[in-house]
C-alpha cells in the first residue's frame, strides 16, 4: 500500500538504487554464515522425487543451455566461492561447493521477498512489476543450485567410495610399498 507519494523521477531512482541496496547486503550476510549451517540433507535443500535429482531442470528448462550465462556474484566478495566450474575433485572442496549451493539458493530466495518494500512509495502496478523482476532475476539462480547440488553430491559419493576402497586396500596390505 503506497504511503509515500514521490515525484516520478525520485520513485524511479529509488527503484533502481533500491534493489542493490536490498540484495547486496543479503548476499553479504549469507557469505559470512559458516558452511556447517547449510545442511544439504535438510528438507529444504533435499532433491525431491519430482526433481529427478535435478534432471527435470534440464528436461523441461534446458538448463545446460543457459546456466553458463548466469552471473557469479562470488567475485563481489572477499570470501566468495566461485561456482562457474568445478576446480577440484577433493572431498573437502566438493563439500564446500555443496554448502555453497545451499547458501546461494536461500540467499536468492530471500532476495525475492523484499519486492513489497517498493509498494511504500510506488503504485500497485509497480509492486507487481518488482515481483516479476525479482523472480526473473533470482529464480534461474535458484534452479541452477537445485540442478547442481544432486550432481555434486553424486560426485562426492563416488569419491568417498573410491577413498574407502583405497583405505581398505591399505589395511589388507594391497597397496604396500616393497
Amino acid at each position: 500500500m503506497q504511503i509515500f507519494f514521490l515525484p516520478q523521477w525520485l520513485m524511479v531512482t529509488l527503484l533502481i538504487i533500491g534493489w542493490p541496496l536490498i540484495q547486496v547486503p543479503i548476499s553479504m550476510i549469507f557469505n559470512y554464515i559458516p558452511d556447517r549451517k547449510f545442511d544439504p540433507e535438510s528438507w529444504w535443500y533435499r532433491s525431491y522425487k519430482w526433481e529427478k535429482d535435478g534432471k527435470i531442470y534440464d528436461e523441461i528448462l534446458n538448463i545446460k543451455g543457459w546456466k553458463k550465462h548466469l552471473p557469479d556474484g562470488a567475485k563481489m566478495f572477499r570470501k566468495g566461492f566461485p561456482k562457474g566450474t568445478i576446480i577440484s575433485n577433493e572431498e573437502e572442496y566438493l563439500q564446500s561447493f555443496i554448502a555453497e549451493t545451499c547458501r546461494s539458493e536461500v540467499s536468492h530466495l530471500l532476495q525475492i521477498i523484499p519486492f513489497w518494500v517498493f509498494g511504500l512509495f510506488a503504485p500497485p502496478i509497480v509492486i507487481a512489476v518488482m515481483f516479476v523482476y525479482a523472480i526473473i532475476l533470482n529464480l534461474p539462480c535458484i534452479i541452477a543450485q537445485r540442478y547442481n547440488r544432486p550432481r555434486l553430491k553424486h560426485m562426492l559419493k563416488l569419491i568417498q567410495k573410491r577413498e574407502k576402497r583405497k583405505v581398505k586396500g591399505d589395511i589388507y596390505g594391497e597397496n604396500r610399498i616393497s
